[in-house]
Formats: structure tokens, sequence, C-alpha cells
């Protein structure tokens, strides 16, 4: 099977820039709001957002938090860079770069759900329509309806992204 590129670096900051500018007209009146990216390349596609969201929002106060879950074994104990009370009460958005099955997204969400939240939503840069648990994301780059057997990356380098259907 052939890799096939899905989206360009391109695509990747114009799709970034459109879901910042989501985030922030759904925190329009929030001072401070918190991104909470899952470790890998969702903390990655946090920072592109905070970037994104700092340039749009000068004034808004933005928190990056990773978020560490065991992807493998995801009833392993979660547990984040910021302590519970940095964002109780607060706006807060599960970042992630891949909706494949929604298994990582959804014990991200129960972790976020013990503690008191203003707001929460997600956000993906890639969403797959199949998923083993009714979870989706608020915020979303593209939305591919792709086959149980196709897998999707996205590569995150220093100076270019890109996404591949694999």
């Amino acid at each position: 099977m052939d890799n096939s590129i899905i989206l360009t670096n391109e695509q990747i900051v114009n799709k970034t820039r459109r879901i910042a500018y989501q985030i922030y007209e759904t925190n329009c009146n929030e001072t401070e709001i918190v991104l909470a990216g899952i470790t890998g390349n969702g903390y990655t596609f946090a920072k592109y957002l905070s970037k994104y969201l700092s340039e749009i929002a000068p004034a808004l106060t933005i928190s990056l938090c990773e978020v560490l879950i065991d992807k493998k074994n995801p009833l392993a104990k979660i547990t984040t860079s910021l302590a519970s009370e940095d964002y109780k009460n607060k706006s807060v958005v599960l970042v992630d770069d891949v909706l494949n099955s929604g298994t990582t997204l959804i014990y991200g969400i129960k972790h976020f759900l013990e503690v008191p939240l203003k707001q929460f939503k997600t956000a993906v840069l890639v969403n797959r329509n199949h998923k083993k648990f009714p979870v989706k994301a608020d915020f979303k780059g593209i939305s591919l309806s792709t086959s149980m057997h196709e897998h999707v990356t996205v590569v995150f380098e220093t100076k270019t992204a890109y996404a591949v259907l694999e």
C-alpha cells in the first residue's frame, strides 16, 4: 500500500489557524484557556494551536498542559503536567492529532471529568469516521472515511508538517 499525503504543511497551517479561530470564538468571553495536549503529537498540535491563538487574541492567557496517557494501556493512571487546581473552573480544550477509535480521547475526557470545569471541548487535526466510543471532536481540521486497515500518521518536523494515509 502506498503512502498518500492527505495534508501538506500549508494545509495543516491553514487548518490549525482555523481551529484556533474556532476555539477563540467559543471562548471569546474567557480570560484564560487551557490547551491540554495528549502526549506526543497531541501536545505538539496543542503548541501549534497555542501559537495561533496567541496571535489572534494576545490578551488571552493560554496555558499548555501535557496529558500523559499510556496509549497502549489507557486504563493506567493518567497524569497532567499541570496540577488539577491549575485548570479547575477554567475552559479546557483536549487536543490530539488523530481521532482514530476514540479510546485515547475518551480516557483523556474521563480524567478531566474528575475536576469541575467551566467548559470542556475537544480538538483534533484528523477525524476518522469510525470509532469504538461515543466521542466526537468539537473542532477538527479534516474528516476522513477510511477503512479499518488504513492508518493516518501526522508528522511534525522542525520546519514542516504533513499527514499521510498508509
